[in-house]
């Protein structure tokens, strides 16, 4: 019997016949990524629905020396999940809640539960989980903690690294690791879930989380404003974040050509100001406090900033339909872009002090090195992450542009470490970036991971050929 037909076999004994998909077209969801830009191929995808299935499967793999590649919802944008050969395992049925603590404010969880319906859970027990993203819809919450998730709320509640007290990880020989604890202070060694948090699967295969939750916003006041610079734009974010103090839940900028784009090509989207501006400052405040006076604020912060000629002009939402309606704006910004043509993308972030000069200084080198390109910079200005994406020109045929995407890489990336930054700030590394993390990470830092990589994966079967070449893989 064929290798293949063997393995598939094998994993049916395992998982059953519901849990196994041989390579065919209901293979081929699982085999490439949300942009397009990679492609791969699997022996089979398996999807176990418990524990000690997944261990049982990732077991098989290493007795039988095939690769595994762990996948949640499969939305990233680094080609961290695309299969190549190997097996694809799939923890889309992971799906149970375990427990909801709201006393403990916890909540245990699945790696396979969309990140939406962990949303929800939390919102039924009166709690938060702060984690939001654009893809919340169909990612799933394992994938977020193994790529370290940043979203709208980094600025208050930190990235899902700060979010996450506890794990369950399967190990490249099939061992559980059971860390399932829901402990603030915990000090007995070293602490062994953080090597998982943003490996993207390379270390092991996280099964379930233990979450922080929070207690639930009960007052909140959003508003968009218009800025002549960005510059102003940030002492805009310094006075609100000095005014509100820890309400200051998210700051996001956008650029003039982002919501023109977002306007253009996503319906019932609309620049709800009278004039263009060059950027925008979408800014929302939040409270657990019931009947905070957060519009009040809000305003002092607009009408000090009009005084100090920081903001133009400005809309506070009335209702929760249009404070929705302001962040549809920014939220319909990528897929705008998808839709206008060719995007290189950098998901890039620096001090925040370091913000102004990376944007305004990025749109003059990329113009320099393409004239006609089209900067479309947008993003979390109160965390210091700034999508520096670029338009393809109008006049250039796409894949000639695409085809210049490490050129451009290098003129952001150069920026961004010459300002102290980093070139990953919530994406991962995944395929697209690992020879990029080679080139700029000291080589005593490119060493630690691999020794880590070696110590865990000895035989480079979880997920081969991410985040780092090892052994030529």
């Amino acid at each position: 019997m064929p290798l293949a037909d063997q393995l598939i076999a094998a994993l049916i004994d395992i998982l059953g016949p519901t849990g196994v998909i041989a390579p065919g077209p209901d293979m081929l969801p699982y085999l490439g990524e949300e942009r397009g830009l990679f492609t791969g191929d699997a022996l089979a995808v398996a999807r176990p629905a418990k524990v000690d299935e997944v261990a049982a499967t990732v077991r098989l793999c290493a007795q039988s020396g095939l690769p595994v590649f762990a996948q949640g919802g499969n939305t990233g944008l680094v080609g961290g999940g695309v299969p190549a050969g190997g097996v694809v395992l799939s923890t889309e049925r992971l799906t149970r809640i375990r427990e909801v603590d709201p006393l403990n404010l916890t909540m245990t969880v699945e790696a396979g539960v969309v990140l939406q319906a962990v949303q929800r859970a939390a919102d039924d027990a009166d709690c938060l989980f702060p984690l939001s993203l654009g893809a919340e819809g169909s990612c799933r919450i394992g994938g977020n903690i193994a790529t370290n998730a940043g979203g709208m709320g980094v600025l208050r509640y930190g990235n899902t690294r700060e979010l996450v007290l506890g794990l369950e990880v399967v190990l490249a020989d099939g061992t559980v690791w059971n860390g399932l604890r829901g402990l603030r202070k915990d000090n007995t060694g070293y602490d062994l879930k953080q090597l998982f948090i943003g490996s993207e699967g390379t270390l092991g295969v996280i099964t379930a989380a233990v979450l922080k939750l929070f207690p639930k916003p009960a007052a909140r006041a959003t508003a968009l404003a218009g800025c002549p610079d960005l510059d102003h734009l940030m002492a805009v974010f310094a006075r609100a974040r000095t005014l509100s103090g820890d309400t200051l839940t998210a700051f996001e900028m956008m650029s003039r050509l982002a919501v023109e784009l977002a306007v253009s090509h996503i319906p019932d989207v609309r620049d709800p100001l009278d004039s263009p501006y060059p950027f925008y400052a979408l800014i929302e405040l939040s409270s657990s406090r019931p009947g905070d006076p957060l519009d009040e604020l809000l305003e002092s912060v607009l009408g000090e900033a009009f005084e100090a000629g920081e903001v133009s002009d400005a809309v506070i939402a009335a209702s929760g339909p249009q404070a929705a309606a302001l962040w549809s704006l920014r939220e319909s910004i990528p897929e705008a872009q998808t839709r206008e043509g060719g995007s290189i993308k950098h998901d890039v972030s620096v001090p925040v002090s370091r913000v102004a000069h990376l944007v305004t200084r990025g749109v003059d080198l990329v113009t320099r090195a393409m004239p006609g390109i089209r900067p479309c910079p947008f993003g979390h200005v109160g965390d210091g992450n700034i999508h520096f994406n670029l338009t393809q020109p109008v006049d250039m045929d796409r894949t000639a542009f695409l085809a210049r995407w490490e050129d451009m890489n290098r003129v952001i990336h150069d920026l961004v470490v010459d300002l102290g930054g980093s070139i990953s700030a919530e994406h991962g590394i995944g395929r697209l970036k690992r020879d990029e993390l080679t080139h700029y990470a000291p080589p005593v830092a490119i060493d630690l991971m691999r020794g880590v990589k070696r110590a865990l994966d000895p035989n480079n079967i979880m997920n081969p050929g991410k985040i780092l070449r090892i052994d030529g893989a």
